[in-house]
């Protein structure tokens, strides 16, 4: 069992779901320049808009092997990166 709690994160709390992608994209590149294989993307629960934009972006970026909704907090999407590019 990870610890997700020791990996970075983003909270998008507040934003919009037109401005995640810059933010998450920009995210992402900088902790694959940092070697961080894990980061914890914070979304909410809320309505359900921001998390189905989040995991839309993931899912069309070559350079994330693989994310899923943190099992223990579903206000959060747990994202691996490949760091071999």
């Amino acid at each position: 069992m990870y610890c997700w709690s020791y990996y970075p994160k983003i909270d998008l709390h507040g934003e919009y779901a037109v401005t995640a992608y810059t933010i998450v994209h920009n995210f992402i590149t900088d902790h694959i320049k940092l070697r961080d294989p894990y980061v914890v993307i914070i979304h909410g629960k809320g309505t359900g808009k921001l998390k189905d934009e989040v995991h839309h972006i993931l899912s069309q970026d070559k350079r994330v092997l693989e994310y899923h909704l943190d099992p223990y907090n579903l206000g959060q999407t747990l994202v691996h990166l490949d760091l071999s590019k």
